[in-house]
């Protein structure tokens, strides 16, 4: 049997003040009930680690070679609980989380400001990558969590759907678009379109299921990001696809963001993160604020776009 840990304590308020009386009020214990714990500690051991005389109270050669041993074990013991109470308080901690770029200079960091202004001792790091190698991170464990759209899923990563949105089309403030009342996806065949790459026109064509193929047939062009996409929108080389989260960005570059009919297609986003991991206090804290936020922003009350102009 081992000693406890209110017997290692019993011995070390014992050695810091030489007096049962004393370390019983410092424990806020009886000094029968810390008499008893020494004794206990006595029987473990099979040795005396207080010598005791009517004069004084004082450790015994073993009991002075534990003292240090068991207040530096109580002092490390202390110290991580404490920790973890600061943790649970929110008063300290580290979320790491993987976003696709265009999410990463959107909505996260409307977020993480956000969030700060609740938590400001939790720190935050946002780690844009790729959409494709978001689950990657997740799962090396270099962050707590990704976000992203739905992808095929493994039973290593687990996904909580965060939100659902509308395609919306993208174009040039003057472009002859923006006088129709409602924009289909044959109307986008008339115009070049700006793709992306890989999974992300792989799956709206699968969506559309034939209804628009000359999306398929002749992009104008297709890019890696749809920041690049954007740009090439607002330069006038035509016009693009994304989603109402990306509103910030279209604004900034004076672009128009009507949502798309004819079919109705909509985008589902995941918060990803590893089967069998728990989150830390402050990233389940981050987790529950993303959801609240989203729930509550504005593109996700009622349709998600703006409506066509008066």
């Amino acid at each position: 049997m081992s000693p406890s840990l209110r017997q290692m304590r019993a011995l070390v308020a014992l050695a810091k003040t030489g007096s049962f009386t004393l370390a019983a009020e410092y424990l806020h214990v009886t000094q029968s009930a810390l008499s008893g714990l020494i004794k206990e500690l006595e029987n473990i051991l099979g040795v005396r680690v207080v010598e005791r005389s009517t004069r004084k109270t004082q450790l015994s050669e073993i009991g002075r070679e534990l003292y240090p041993l068991f207040e530096k074990m109580i002092e490390d013991l202390d110290g991580a609980m404490a920790g973890i109470a600061q943790r649970k308080a929110l008063k300290t901690g580290m979320v790491r989380i993987a976003a696709p770029q265009m999410m990463s200079c959107t909505l996260l960091p409307e977020v993480i400001s956000a969030y700060r202004q609740a938590h400001p001792e939790v720190q935050l790091r946002l780690v844009d990558c790729p959409v494709e190698n978001v689950s990657g991170r997740v799962f090396s464990g270099e962050v707590d969590f990704g976000i992203g759209p739905e992808r095929d899923t493994t039973a290593e990563i687990a996904a909580q759907v965060l939100f659902e949105m509308p395609f919306v089309l993208v174009f040039p403030e003057q472009h002859p678009l923006r006088h129709k009342e409602k924009i289909t996806w044959a109307d986008v065949g008339d115009y070049p379109f700006i793709s992306l790459q890989g999974q992300f026109t792989e799956r709206l064509l699968r969506d559309m299921d034939g209804a628009f193929r000359a999306l398929s047939r002749n992009p104008y062009n297709e890019v890696t990001f749809m920041t690049t996409a954007l740009a090439m929108v607002s330069a006038n080389l035509g016009v693009t696809a994304c989603l109402p989260y990306a509103e910030p960005m279209v604004k900034l570059y004076r672009l128009q963001m009507r949502t798309l009919h004819e079919p109705e297609l909509t985008r589902r986003f995941f918060v990803y993160t590893k089967t069998g991991r728990s989150l830390s206090p402050a990233a389940e804290s981050f987790r529950a604020f993303l959801v609240k936020f989203v729930e509550t922003h504005e593109w996700n009350l009622g349709s998600g776009a703006p409506a066509a102009p008066v």
